[in-house]
């Protein structure tokens, strides 16, 4: 029966390490602030943001939400953008996803300023993960390394399978774990036998968007397995893997919820903390 990986086991140290962060900057005139484009008014969007702020108000963060209606067009969230560009007060710049479909999202959060780009959605700062010197890192992408080294997971020379290839998580975390010297395999909606790529998985990372997708026969015996899939059923959150089916073969297991998702709201603040700090050096 794989163990399970639980992150509340250590995100106190986590916050006592960032409200230092926090406090320090704070003792020398600057407090770190993160703003929040939110567009439209979607209530379970708006509940995770508000979630989200009083985090980061816990950690001694300023957290400002700007609630933008969806009638509102692309043109004036780009506005909004680079005000927050040129202001010396934000440290972090954020927008929710996801956007109304008719916004250009690309454009937008392309517009953030990379300094200020604490999801590290800009080409500049997904290049510099790319090569290996990232200034800032995705959140989930961050959690899921956090999760594998904090619970003694040997990522040297293992085979890891990333089941999603989205931008947010797939990518990155491929990205990391090929810095750690794994042999990486990205799997997606186009291929061909994914039971074959994921049976040879040692560390086995799934965000696909389909609930209890991956069953005790895509997994092998004694595998590490991350899942960061949030699908709501019948009232219920569930992952993108079948966690009761799953969790015998595994040898280490994710939850949903209590998992990753724990952990990326303390990652994206210490993104913030580190932009705000890059922010304290150029003034």
């Amino acid at each position: 029966m794989g163990s399970i990986m639980e992150a509340s086991l250590f995100t106190r140290k986590l916050e006592t390490e960032i409200g230092g962060g926090v406090q320090r900057l704070k003792s020398q005139g600057h407090t770190p602030s993160l703003t929040v484009i939110v567009v439209g008014n979607s209530p379970s969007t708006m509940v995770y943001f508000k979630n989200m702020a009083h985090k980061g108000v816990e950690l001694g963060f300023y957290v400002e939400l700007r609630k933008v209606d969806d009638s509102v067009g692309s043109a004036e969230v780009l506005q909004l953008i680079h005000r927050l560009n040129d202001s010396n007060d934000v440290d972090g710049i954020l927008v929710g996803l996801p956007l109304p479909k008719e916004y250009d999202v690309e454009s937008i959060l392309h517009a953030i300023s990379p300094d200020k780009d604490v999801d590290a959605f800009h080409p500049f700062n997904m290049g510099q993960l790319m090569i290996g010197k990232p200034r800032f890192i995705p959140a989930t992408a961050r959690s899921i390394i956090a999760l594998l080294e904090n619970y003694g997971v040997r990522i040297q020379g293992k085979n890891a399978v990333v089941v999603g290839r989205s931008t947010i998580v797939g990518k990155p975390v491929a990205c990391l774990l090929l810095q750690r010297d794994a042999t990486v395999t990205i799997c997606h909606s186009k291929t061909v036998d994914l039971i074959n790529y994921t049976r040879e998985a040692d560390i086995l990372v799934v965000s696909m968007g389909r609930p209890k997708a991956i069953t005790a026969e895509y997994v092998k015996e004694g595998a590490a397995v991350i899942d960061v899939g949030i699908n709501h059923i019948e009232g219920k959150i569930v992952g993108d893997v079948d966690f009761d089916g799953v969790r015998p073969k595994a040898s280490l297991i994710t939850p949903v919820p209590g998992g990753v998702g724990v952990l990326t709201t303390l990652m994206l603040f210490d993104n913030v903390l580190k932009a705000a700090r890059l922010n304290v050096e150029r003034l």
